[in-house]
Parts: C-alpha cells; structure tokens; sequence
C-alpha cells in the first residue's frame, strides 16, 4: 500500500468515530433535551421541598444518594442517614419553605441547582427564620433515574434597621 493510500485510508476510518453518539446518549435511542431534564430536575426540587415539610422520608430516601454529604447554613455535614434522622427525630424541622430563583445548570449527567429559600423551622430547638441560598447536585446514573449528591446552604444576613436620624455609613 502507498503513502497516499495509507493517509487516505486513516480519515475514512476516522469517520464513523466522529458520526457515533456522544458516549454519555450512546445508550439512549432518542437524546432527552436538555430543557427536559431541567424541569425533570426541577420537579425533583418541588418533591424535595414537599416531602421536607410533610416527612416524607420514603421520598428523602429516593432522591438522595447513598453518598449524599449535605453541608447545613451552620456548617454541619450530614449524609443521607443523619439527614433524613434529623428530620425524622424534629431535631430538624421546616414549618415554611418558599422557594425562588431557581436555576438549573446542565453539565452531561450532573445538574447543579442554585435557589433562594425562605424558611420557617427549627434547628436543635432553636427557631430559624430566613432567607437563604443554597446548591444542590443532582447526577443523572445510567438507569435515568436522578439522585441528590450533595447540598450546601449560606444564609443571607439580615439588614439592619436603621431610623430616619440615624446615619448611614457607606462602606
């Protein structure tokens, strides 16, 4: 075989490779588009919020995966155990949570959620109130179904109330 034929031959078997399906849908008969696994995920969210407030704990342990680590607004870490018996035990309890801004970023299998929730509960006893901001990762497995990994929160500090004949300091 020549040269020529030899680098002629390397793009024509190339090509089928560059055709194929991306590896993450090769298993897939019809890619789902991404619009659809953001509402797919932001279902997800609402049963979340639903479930929280009601203790649906069968529902907490569907959506979160057995590697689950959650990073609370005090900084406490929590897996999918400790999560759901806090909960279970009212050592975490949520009387309100609104929920608003929410974004879904799509990366392949994993969404990323970015949210603002107002919330009325109780941590350790002691009463919460506030807003705060939150991250939750969700990964897509291969059977399609969607399982929380990992979740942290930052509350939003309050302002503070300032009369008229006070001064306000800019910073």
């Amino acid at each position: 075989m020549s040269r020529l034929h030899k680098w002629l031959l390397i793009p024509a078997c190339a090509l089928p490779l560059l055709l194929a399906p991306p590896p993450a849908f090769s298993g897939l008969k019809h890619p789902v588009p991404r619009r659809q696994f953001r509402h797919q995920v932001q279902d997800l969210e609402q049963q979340w919020r639903v479930a929280t407030l009601n203790g649906d704990f069968a529902t907490l342990d569907r959506l979160l995966s057995d590697d689950y680590v959650g990073i609370s607004w005090t900084g406490q870490i929590n897996t999918k155990t400790t999560q759901i018996n806090r909960l279970r035990t009212g050592s975490l309890v949520f009387r309100r949570m609104d929920l608003s801004d929410m974004k879904v970023k799509m990366i392949g299998t994993v969404a990323i959620v970015t949210c603002r929730a107002q919330v009325e509960g109780s941590n350790d006893g002691v009463d919460v109130e506030g807003s705060f901001l939150y991250t939750r990762i969700y990964q897509r497995l291969p059977s399609g179904i969607w399982k929380i990994t990992n979740f942290e929160a930052t509350r939003i500090p309050g302002r503070e109330l300032r009369s008229e004949s006070q001064p306000q300091v800019m910073r």
